[in-house]
């Protein structure tokens, strides 16, 4: 395609009369003999490396030599109108020459990022303070950078259209599940979805079976660079997706999330009885309501020293509604304090736990005991990270109330029976791993490391 020509649907491609964004830079090539454009996007541009681009070409002996012996590590060449727009749209540079009929799409993307810093969801108290970004090159930099390992394949997608997003499927080869990773590689080079404006989330919603009704999370997430790096080295593969600063753990079994970062930063025994701490309150949140409510229905039937769990003061509101109330009320007091500025944050908290918990009893709506029970659960629901495994606890704490409501004991146990029941039946993406791995199909050895850090081997 000649110069003129390419440049002319480039720009009309582009609509560079109508975006202030978009740079249109000409200049005078090869010592001034021949014409030449960069075009860039404002705001994503290394100024110093076009400088040097522009510099070069200005000094160029020949036309060729400014497109196809450009001095940059990241640079190719192209005719592809469709091609070069895309570039220019995801900062990249495209420099074209009169007389040459490709043009050079050089790397000189550098974009604002914050700095790299902790998780505030995945704190540790020993090991590394640094956390993925919203950029997808820093981000695999971050992992080579902890598994240096030839092994290690990084495999780039461009998925959405008109989006444009980058993914990088990342694997070692020769540990990760082929067949998963044939399938993930099918799934995003041949997805049709217009954009993934929010990202990670909906890009878990295109790769993973359908199943709204199961609320049990198939995708576990992690903003840990160290993290991922030792998944990858398990045979998990990570999905790293642009502009956000999670990344995506697969194939997902509902024992995985028993495990944090913090357990193998201290020694196994700690670790051990911190892993089963948490597990421990953390199904507390699940029975602990349903439980105290069949209970107090039936406190004629359990034996005396049982008998502080009946209600002592009455209230206005019926048990089950303060239990529902609550409930909801909990989730309004998260809402709000992700609105709230920080420096208001803590005080809101302390306000809505205590004051109005407090004001609730003293005005008769709800019992103490209540409150205490749903402080209790509250507390627990936060032993682990993961918010959708939170609320996939939370909607079968609702259900398992409503069923004692409804059928007393026998509603109690079918709510539990139904509780395994959506954990077993939950799909994950590659649908040959059992969501219950390592306890479907049963293998003692990694069951056994799911509860317990033990302690590492030379070999390991």
């Amino acid at each position: 395609m000649q110069y003129r020509e390419m440049t002319a649907a480039l720009e009309a491609t582009l609509r560079l009369e109508k975006s202030f964004d978009l740079q249109k830079r000409p200049f005078r090539a090869v010592n001034g003999s021949v014409e030449a454009v960069f075009y860039s996007l404002s705001g994503s541009l290394d100024s110093e490396m076009a400088e040097k681009m522009m510099t070069f070409a200005m000094t160029c002996r020949r036309a060729e030599d400014c497109v196809f012996n450009v001095p940059h590590p990241d640079v190719s060449q192209s005719d592809d109108v469709a091609a070069l727009a895309d570039a220019v749209l995801t900062g990249r540079a495209v420099m074209a020459v009169e007389g040459v009929e490709k043009a050079a799409v050089i790397d000189c993307k550098s974009y604002s990022l914050r700095a790299v810093s902790e998780p505030e969801n995945d704190r540790v108290l020993r090991g590394p303070r640094d956390g993925f970004s919203e950029s997808l090159v820093r981000n695999t930099a971050l992992i080579r950078r902890r598994l240096r390992d030839p092994a290690l394949v990084m495999e780039r997608f461009t998925v959405g259209d008109p989006s444009g997003t980058d993914v990088a499927l990342c694997y070692v080869e020769g540990k990760a599940s082929a067949k998963l990773v044939d399938t993930l590689r099918d799934k995003l080079s041949g997805m049709k979805i217009r954009a993934l404006n929010m990202t990670q989330e909906s890009l878990a919603e295109a790769i993973i079976p359908r199943g709204w009704y199961n609320p049990f999370p198939k995708v576990r997430f992690t903003e840990r660079p160290d993290a991922a790096a030792a998944m990858l080295e398990e045979g998990s593969v990570i999905l790293v997706c642009d502009n956000t600063p999670q990344v995506m753990i697969l194939p997902t079994a509902i024992f995985d999330f028993l495990q944090e970062t913090d357990d193998f930063y201290l020694p196994p025994l700690i670790g051990s009885y911190l892993r089963l701490t948490r597990m421990g309150i953390f199904l507390l949140s699940l029975i602990l309501t349903p439980l105290w409510y069949y209970c107090v229905k039936n406190i004629g039937t359990l034996p005396p020293w049982l008998g502080f769990l009946d209600v002592k003061e009455p209230a206005a509101i019926p048990l089950l509604m303060q239990l529902l109330l609550a409930e909801f009320m909990i989730d309004g007091l998260k809402l709000a304090s992700l609105n709230t500025p920080n420096m208001l944050n803590n005080s809101l908290s302390v306000v809505g736990g205590l004051i109005l918990g407090d004001y609730a009893v003293e005005a008769g709506w709800f019992s103490s005991q209540t409150i205490l029970y749903m402080a209790i659960v509250a507390i627990a629901s936060f032993t682990q990270q993961s918010y959708e495994l939170g609320y996939a606890f939370k909607f079968l704490r609702i259900l398992l109330l409503l069923a004692v409501e409804l059928f007393g004991l026998w509603g109690l146990i079918g709510g539990l029976i139904l509780t395994v029941v959506a954990i077993a039946g939950n799909r994950t993406v590659e649908g040959s791993r059992s969501y219950l791995y390592p306890l479907i199909p049963f293998h003692g050895k990694a069951l056994m490391r799911m509860f317990f850090r033990v302690r590492l081997k030379k070999e390991d």
